[in-house]
């Protein structure tokens, strides 16, 4: 039996067992229950990213440093970065691996929730087909109709976590550029005050160049692309998507939130 096959058979025993409570849209429901239980599962891996990416965020003041001292030596720079991580029992590319692997296992469900390979997109969502896409919708009944207001709660639900994750993402920008501002004024400051020989010894990092600053700006309206892509894929896919994109921003804004002193141990662990 194939990775589809499998999956497929397990959705579908999930949704007898809640066809009790839910009826016609127990599949749908099924849907959303075995999304979350993969994200869940995955929640390991997402952590670990977390904690390489404060390590990086914490180094980066060490890191600048040994760029401006072997800019000009190439292969000096690529061992002193390396020693710099390894004294601090981290990878340049900590937490990528860990993001690395939940893109097959996102293909796989993306591609379960798009395939026509089983009987699972025969069933509905208050009347809505599984299977059938909001042109289909629209064509029969438009966005007031019975299928075509299903579409719009997906939707909704689509918009409200994409201009979350847009506001989040725009604030989190602002708080370190707002960080990096003030360390630059600090640095200044103990200049000014014969500091300036210390000061150099761990400048701040670096500001990003124009262009990647701009494209770091507005990479959060990448979101709303979800929106887009749940109009063309089937209902099934969409609900996978609001599913994923709303564990996501929990998930990012539990683990990137400013921790206190236990949070800080309990994301150590």
């Amino acid at each position: 039996m194939s990775v589809f096959g499998a999956l497929s058979s397990l959705l579908s025993t999930l949704a007898d067992t809640l066809d009790p409570l839910f009826g016609d849209s127990a599949t749908a429901v099924a849907i959303i229950v075995f999304t979350l239980c993969v994200r869940l599962a995955l929640h390991p891996l997402a952590r670990a990213a977390a904690r390489g990416d404060r390590v990086r965020r914490d180094l980066a003041p060490q890191v600048a440093e040994v760029q401006r001292r072997h800019r000009d030596d190439p292969e000096r720079l690529r061992r002193a970065l390396g020693e710099t991580y390894a004294n601090a029992g981290a990878s340049p590319l900590a937490g990528c691996g860990p993001m690395v692997l939940q893109i097959p296992v996102f293909m796989v469900m993306y591609r379960l929730f798009t395939g026509h390979d089983h009987d699972l997109l025969t069933h509905t969502l208050f009347g809505a087909p599984l299977g059938g896409r909001w042109s289909d919708a629209l064509a029969d009944g438009g966005v007031f109709g019975a299928h075509g207001m299903v579409y719009a709660g997906l939707f909704a639900v689509i918009a409200g976590v994409a201009a979350y994750t847009f506001r989040r993402g725009r604030r989190m920008l602002a708080e370190r550029e707002a960080e990096a501002e003030a360390a630059r004024k600090a640095a200044a400051t103990a200049k000014g005050t014969g500091k300036g020989r210390k000061a150099k010894a761990a400048p701040p990092p670096a500001g990003l160049p124009d262009p990647a600053a701009g494209l770091t700006r507005w990479l959060p309206l990448l979101s709303f692309g979800t929106l887009v892509t749940a109009a063309i894929v089937p209902l099934a896919a969409g609900l996978y998507l609001a599913t994923t994109t709303a564990w996501t921003a929990a998930e990012r804004t539990l683990l990137y939130r400013r921790p206190g002193p236990r949070a800080e141990q309990g994301l150590a662990d």
